[in-house]
């Protein structure tokens, strides 16, 4: 749980670009393709992932609508990626505009539950990663390049002179 706002700032700084790296390995050839039925587009995650900053910002009260909640996927993955940028880069500066630290601890209504501030910060983060995690395993299945995160990626070994781990 985070304690500072400028904690989750620099964290959601660190995981954008995560994010921002997994939407631009994604080619537009397999965007669209699912594996099976039961699973969801790479391009549907990413706008979901995408619509979620402003969803949660629009329940959290930070912003008066949910600009996102209605738009089908946009037609391009580099589309999706700017999208998500500009909302992303809107949501580091509405929360320090909205909340101060002594603020996280405040319980506000989310989904029918009451969460603290901090809570909601926390998970903006693990959805993404989440969601993030779910879309590698797709993108393998559908043979494109995953790029590290947390850690090189099985393409990103050879860079750093070590055999990849099958």
């Amino acid at each position: 749980m985070y304690r500072k706002i400028d904690d989750f700032l620099s964290d959601w700084e660190n995981e954008a670009l995560f994010t921002i790296k997994i939407f631009s390995n994604i080619s537009e050839e397999v965007k669209g393709l699912k594996p099976t039925e039961n699973l969801r587009t790479l391009e549907r995650m990413a706008w979901h992932i995408t619509q979620s900053l402003t969803e949660m910002l629009f329940r959290t009260g930070i912003i008066e609508s949910d600009l996102l909640e209605n738009e089908p996927i946009p037609g391009s993955m580099v589309e999706i990626r700017n999208i998500y940028r500009e909302n992303s880069d809107a949501l580091l500066s509405l929360i320090p505009a909205h909340w101060k630290d002594e603020d996280l601890t405040e319980r506000i209504d989310v989904y029918g539950q009451q969460w603290e501030r901090r809570k909601i910060l926390s998970v903006l983060v693990k959805h993404q990663a989440h969601h993030r995690g779910q879309m590698t395993a797709l993108m393998r299945l559908n043979g494109l390049v995953v790029p590290g995160t947390y850690g090189p990626s099985k393409e990103e070994w050879g860079k750093f002179g070590m055999k990849a781990h099958e």
